[in-house]
C-alpha cells in the first residue's frame, strides 16, 4: 500500500479547494447571511435548508441530521471515498503533487479504487472522442449529422465512437497501466473467451458524468444492423455508476437549474443535446431508467425547492412516454416545485422537433403547458366511458386517489373541482368530499406508527432529539439560559476568538454545564485554547476538530463553528457580556455548594476546616458581586 499522505500537503489541499466550490458542484448555495452560505442538506431529506457552509472556516454543518466537516469530510461522505482518495481526487483538481511518508510519491497502481476507475472512464472518454475522426466511425459522424449535430456539437458532449475490434480500447488501457481487474470492475471491459475483450464495439458513444463533471459511465448507441445487442447499451452497475443515481447532462446543465429554478427532463442523450443546441440548457436525462426518487433528490437540492421551481417532463406522445410520465407522476408529491408535461402535438421528441422545425419550436416545447397532475388524470379518465353513470364512477374511483396524494389542502380542493368537471360531475362537492376522505384516510393509516419527536430547528431555537431514524446530536434544549449562553461562548471562541482570549482560556471545562458543551471546551483546550486562533485562522480549528474524541463531538464543533452567532453586530462588548455570564452562573453555583458545605460542617466543629469554608464563601460573594457590577473589567 502507499503511505501516509504528508500532513503539509494534507493541508495544502484544504486551503487550495475552497469547500462553497466543491460544496456547489453538488447544491444550490444561498446567502445565510453572516458570510455563510447555505443549501438543502444532501445527506437527508428536508424541505427548507438546514446546511450551511461556511468559506472562511472551511467548514459545513447540517443543523437537521448533524453531518458536518470540512471539505475532505464532506466529499468522503457524498462520493463514499476512503480519505486517501479524497485528498488524490481533490490534489488532482488543484495540481497538488502528493508526497507519502513510505514509499516516497505515489505509485500509480496503488490510488483508491474510486479515483483509477474515474480515472479509466476519463482515458477512455478521449479515447472514443480520438475514435470518432477515425474512417471506421463515418457510419457514427453520418448518424450525428443526419440528427442535426455537427462536429462542434459532438465535441461540446463529449461523443465518441467505440471500434468494431474486440479489444482495442482494453489494450489501449492496458498500456496505461490498468489491471484486467480494474477494467473489469469500472464495466469498461468484460470477460472473454481469452481474457477481457470490449464492452462496447462498433457504437455512438456518449460519456455519462455526475454532478460534480466526472465520467462514471457510458452509454453506446447502435449503428449497424448486424449489431444484435440493444439499440441503447450503458454501462453496468459499478462502484462508480449506479444509474438511478446519475442524470444525463446535469454537469453541464446545473449551474442554469440553480439559476433559474427550472428543469426539463427528456428521455435520450439526443434529446439533451437538441434541447441544449436550442438554448434551453437545463435540460438533463435519465441513463435507461424510469425517472424515480434519487433523480428527485438531485433536483431539489439544485432547485431548492423555492415556489417558483418547475419541472417540466418531455416524454414521448406514444404510449410508452405516457407511461413514463404516469411513473413520474407517482413520485409528484417528492417535489415542491411544480411539474409539467409537454409533449408535441405530432408525438416528435425534443431532437426530431428541432430537426423537423428549429431551435424555436423546442424552446416553445417546454415552456410549462399542462400541469402533470392533470395529465395523469386525463390519462386515468380517458379509458373510460364518460357517457354512462357506470364509467364517471369508475373512472370517479381510480382518480379520486391519485388526487388526495396532493398534500397541500388548497391545491388538492382546486384539483378535486377540476376532476369534477373532467368526468362531468354536476355535484362538485360530492368530488371534493370523496377526495377529501381518502386523504383523511390515508393520513390516519400513515399515522398509526409511532409519532416522530420534534426535529431541531435552525440555530438549536428547540433543540430537542430527531426522529430515531436520522442521527442525533446532543440532547440539550435551549430553552435553558445557561446552555444559551454557553453555547454563544463556544461560537465565539471558535469563530470569533480574538474576542475573548485569553480570559476564555482561563476558563474550566466544569464551568460548561452541558456535556456536550465541556466537551467542546475540552477541545479548544488541547488545540492550545482560544489564543490560538489569532489570527483566525483554518489550521486552529482543524486542530480543535481533531482534538475531538469521536463523531458526536466533532459534529459539535462543526455545529458551533458555522452558525451564525445570535447578534448581528458582534464586538468586545458582546463577547464580554457572554463571559460574564457564563462565568458568573459558574461562581452562584459553587456559591451554593460551599453554602451546602457549610450548613454540614457548623455542627461539626472543626473550626479550620469551617473558617476555610468561610472564607471561601466570602471570597466568592465578592467576586459574584464584582462581576455583576463591572461586567468584563471584574473577570
Amino acid at each position: 500500500m502507499a503511505g501516509r499522505i504528508n500532513d503539509e500537503d494534507v493541508k495544502a489541499v484544504r486551503d487550495a479547494v475552497p469547500i462553497d466550490a466543491v460544496v456547489s458542484d453538488y447544491l444550490q448555495l444561498r446567502s445565510a447571511g453572516g458570510g455563510n452560505l447555505k443549501g438543502l442538506c444532501p445527506f437527508h431529506d428536508e424541505k427548507s435548508p438546514s446546511f450551511q457552509v461556511s468559506p472562511s472556516k472551511g467548514l459545513f454543518h447540517c443543523f437537521g441530521c448533524q453531518e458536518g466537516g470540512d471539505t475532505i469530510a464532506f466529499v468522503m461522505k457524498i462520493d463514499h471515498l476512503t480519505f486517501s482518495e479524497t485528498v488524490e481526487r481533490l490534489a488532482a483538481q488543484a495540481g497538488i503533487t502528493l508526497r507519502y511518508e513510505e514509499g516516497g510519491y505515489n505509485p500509480t497502481n496503488q490510488r483508491g479504487e474510486r479515483i483509477r476507475l474515474v480515472e479509466a472512464h476519463k482515458i477512455a472518454a478521449q479515447f472514443y472522442v480520438d475514435q470518432l475522426e477515425s474512417p471506421e466511425a463515418e457510419i457514427g459522424r453520418k448518424f450525428l449529422a443526419e440528427r442535426g449535430f455537427d462536429q462542434a456539437a459532438a465535441a461540446h458532449f463529449g461523443v465518441g465512437y467505440s471500434p468494431a475490434g474486440w479489444d482495442h480500447l482494453t489494450r489501449f488501457l492496458r498500456g496505461k497501466g490498468f489491471t484486467d481487474k480494474e477494467l473489469i470492475l469500472s464495466g469498461i471491459s468484460q470477460d472473454g473467451r481469452r481474457g477481457p475483450i470490449d464492452r462496447f464495439r462498433g457504437r455512438l458513444m456518449w460519456p455519462i458524468r455526475d454532478i460534480s463533471g466526472e465520467v462514471v459511465g457510458f452509454g453506446a448507441r447502435k449503428l449497424r444492423d448486424d449489431d444484435n445487442g440493444p439499440k441503447y447499451l450503458n454501462t453496468p452497475e459499478t462502484p462508480i455508476y449506479k444509474k438511478g443515481q446519475v442524470l444525463y447532462g446535469v454537469d453541464l446543465a446545473k449551474k442554469e437549474i440553480a439559476k433559474t429554478s427550472r428543469a426539463v427532463v427528456v428521455e435520450g442523450y439526443t434529446d439533451v443535446m437538441a434541447c441544449h443546441l436550442a438554448g434551453v440548457t437545463t435540460a438533463i436525462a435519465t441513463c435507461g431508467t424510469a425517472f424515480g426518487g434519487d433523480h428527485i433528490k438531485i433536483l431539489r437540492r439544485l432547485l431548492m425547492d423555492n415556489g417558483s421551481a418547475r419541472v417540466i417532463f418531455t416524454f414521448d406522445g406514444d404510449a410508452a412516454g405516457q407511461k413514463a410520465a404516469l411513473r413520474a407522476f407517482e413520485d409528484d408529491q417528492k417535489f415542491a416545485a411544480e411539474t409539467y408535461i409537454a409533449i408535441a402535438p405530432d408525438g416528435m421528441d425534443p431532437c426530431e422537433l428541432r430537426l423537423a422545425k428549429g431551435d424555436t419550436a423546442v424552446a416553445d416545447l417546454v415552456e410549462p403547458r399542462t400541469p402533470l397532475f392533470e395529465f395523469a388524470l386525463r390519462q386515468i379518465v380517458g379509458r373510460y366511458d364518460l357517457e354512462t353513470p357506470a364509467g364517471r364512477a369508475a373512472a370517479l374511483d381510480e382518480s379520486a386517489p391519485v388526487v388526495a396524494r396532493i398534500k397541500n389542502s388548497g391545491a388538492q380542493h382546486e384539483v378535486a373541482v377540476q376532476l369534477a368537471g373532467m368526468l362531468g360531475i354536476m355535484d362538485t362537492q360530492f368530488v371534493v368530499k370523496r377526495v377529501a376522505q381518502l386523504a383523511r384516510w390515508a393520513r390516519d393509516r400513515g399515522g398509526r406508527g409511532p409519532a416522530p419527536q420534534q426535529r431541531r430547528t435552525h440555530q438549536g431555537q428547540q433543540y430537542e432529539a430527531s426522529a430515531p431514524s436520522a442521527p442525533s446530536g446532543p440532547a440539550l434544549t435551549l430553552r435553558s439560559p445557561a446552555h444559551r449562553t454557553e453555547r454563544e461562548l463556544l461560537k465565539l471562541a471558535l469563530q470569533r476568538p480574538e474576542l475573548v482570549s485569553p480570559a476564555f482560556d482561563a476558563y474550566g471545562v466544569d464551568e460548561f454545564t452541558a456535556p456536550p458543551y465541556a466537551a467542546v471546551r475540552q477541545c479548544v483546550e488541547e488545540a492550545g485554547g482560544a489564543e490560538a486562533g489569532i489570527p483566525e485562522s483554518q489550521p486552529y480549528l482543524a486542530r480543535v476538530l481533531d482534538a475531538a474524541p469521536d463523531d458526536t463531538v466533532r459534529a459539535m464543533v462543526t455545529e458551533l463553528a458555522v452558525e451564525a452567532i445570535l447578534r448581528r453586530s458582534v464586538d468586545e462588548i458582546y463577547a464580554g457580556d457572554q463571559l460574564v455570564q457564563v462565568r458568573l452562573r459558574a461562581v452562584d453555583r459553587r456559591i451554593r455548594d460551599v453554602q451546602g458545605s457549610l450548613t454540614r460542617l457548623s455542627g461539626q466543629g472543626d473550626p479550620a476546616q469551617l473558617a476555610a469554608v468561610q472564607n471561601e464563601l466570602w471570597v466568592l460573594q465578592q467576586y459574584g458581586r464584582a462581576l455583576r457590577e463591572r461586567g468584563a473589567d471584574a473577570l
